[in-house]
């Protein structure tokens, strides 16, 4: 199976159309499929392109199919409930499973039917996928998670991991590991023994996040996704093995490049920064700022992310009861030993009692961040957190991040789309579960009240659920990041569907 990214299969041909704008946005050219053996294209493109009435984009035009956006010709009908508009868009969202590949395409095939986020998302999302699970659930679509779960496995039995995507070009990354989460909603539909049936992928999403663990030391204190603590807690990170701008944002990020030069950025390590905070989802965020206000301070693989942690140690967990259900004493025991040594650590590492919240961690300083952000509420998600603490977080998410439309991503408004004014579905999930958790019900409901009421107000006015929301302006659209808002979504029907039968 061909998995080369599409900068690397087609050289001066990507870097021209790329640079001199065939397409507003660069995903569009990664996501075309070629009509014929890329060799042969980039033949013909070396003996064409000199002439005097050649043309870039007539030339892409006759040797690519533009990629599709599955949802782009669905008109909704705004009089109908938004939870009978998301069921009647589920079909619009999902995939069959995939034909073998076309060589040269970046899709990277699957054997079951999926859902795609939507807008320019039009391949499956690793953490997307778990919250789209939620409302899959709710719509009684039990086929289709099964089916998605299966891909999942499919690509940890194929690669080793979960991508980012299932595109070539996201092979160097993975996203918040949210397999367990997804292992553990079919249990609870299905019986433990789905536990057992996904073991040892499991095992190897567990492998793939500890990589390079067995080979560090108080003298090399990290590698790849791992990072030993002077304290010996051992922690994790975001990280890309690929120190090179990202195929499907390789304009912005050359030109990001170009503006840096003066102030001594080695491009390298900004594409690794900019790469891992991908692989966190929060892709761009004040969080992961030196500055906490510009993208050229990016220093995401600087910093352990506590959201991250609390995800790891539910994957722990989920091996723990995994390997106790196979009937493997020792090794549940030892699963059981690292999540406890997780738990402890993260309290440990991430409470910053001067702030009373959980807060990252900066590897470098060896301090918490400055940043607060609503990733302190996984702690109460994953019930890991004192009830002492649950109370200072509390205090926090009600005096701070709630908003006329919901919880504000964080509270920096830096013109990024993961910080204010936008709120986000996944993260209104996390807030809300995290304080049901904790008994903080009263504060809970006003949160999902408002996120649903302008949920509600959006799409009966548009027609459309947004993949994010201005939650402080509850009339604007959210704004911020790389690209235009986009409209589907799969993330934010799902949790807009579990919320509505909480």
């Amino acid at each position: 199976m061909m998995t080369t990214p599409p900068d690397e299969l087609f050289g001066i041909l990507f870097r021209d159309v790329q640079l001199r704008r065939v397409f507003p946005d660069s995903k569009t050219f990664v996501d075309c499929v070629p009509m014929m053996p890329p060799a042969a294209i980039l033949a013909l493109y070396e003996g064409q392109k000199d002439r005097p009435d050649f043309s870039l984009g007539r030339f892409v035009g006759q040797h690519f199919i533009l990629p599709d956006n599955p949802a782009a010709d669905y008109v909704s009908d705004r009089t109908v409930p938004t939870r009978e508009h998301i069921e009647k868009l589920w079909p619009r969202l999902t995939r069959k499973a995939d034909d073998q590949p076309v060589e040269g395409s970046s899709r990277l095939p699957l054997p079951f039917p999926y859902v795609v986020p939507g807008g320019r998302f039009r391949e499956i999302f690793y953490w997307d996928s778990y919250f789209t699970m939620l409302g899959l659930k709710k719509s009684w679509q039990l086929d289709l998670i099964r089916n998605m779960l299966e891909n999942f496995s499919y690509l940890i039995d194929t690669y080793g991991f979960i991508p980012n995507g299932n595109r070539t070009y996201f092979l160097s990354r993975s996203q918040p590991p949210f397999f367990a989460s997804m292992v553990q909603l079919l249990a609870g539909l299905e019986g433990p023994d789905v536990l057992l049936r996904y073991l040892p992928q499991l095992r190897q999403e567990y492998d793939f996040w500890m990589r390079g663990s067995d080979r560090i030391n108080p003298d090399r204190p990290v590698n790849q996704r791992v990072a030993l603590l002077p304290s010996g807690h051992l922690l994790n990170r975001y990280w890309d093995c690929k120190p090179a701008p990202r195929p499907e944002s390789y304009r912005a990020e050359i030109e990001l490049t170009e503006e840096t030069n003066d102030l001594g950025i080695d491009p390298e390590i900004l594409y690794t920064h900019i790469r891992a905070a991908c692989e966190s989802g929060w892709d761009f965020s004040s969080r992961w700022f030196g500055d906490g206000r510009t993208l050229a301070t990016i220093r995401t693989a600087d910093i352990l992310p506590v959201d991250l942690n609390c995800l790891l140690y539910n994957l722990e967990t989920a091996l723990r009861d995994g390997y106790a259900r196979y009937g493997s004493a020792d090794d549940a025991w030892a699963f059981e030993q690292r999540a406890e040594r997780r738990k402890e650590a993260i309290l440990d590492v991430f409470w910053s009692q001067d702030r009373g919240y959980f807060m990252d961690f900066d590897l470098i300083t060896q301090r918490p961040t400055s940043a607060l952000t609503l990733a302190g509420a996984f702690p109460l998600f994953f019930k890991l957190a004192t009830p002492e603490q649950a109370a200072g977080v509390h205090e926090r998410l009600k005096d701070e991040f709630l908003k006329p439309g919901g919880w504000v991503t964080t509270l920096t408004d830096s013109g990024q789309q993961w910080d204010s004014p936008n709120g986000w579905a996944p993260l209104q999930w996390i807030v809300y579960r995290g304080l049901m958790n904790y008994g903080y019900t009263e504060t809970a409901h006003l949160g999902r009240k408002r996120w649903l009421d302008l949920n509600d107000r959006v799409y009966h006015a548009t027609g459309k659920m947004m993949e994010k929301y201005n939650v402080i302006e509850a009339e604007a659209l959210a704004g911020g990041g790389e690209y235009p808002n986009q409209d589907g979504f799969g993330w934010t029907n799902g949790v807009y569907l579990q919320l509505a039968a909480e």
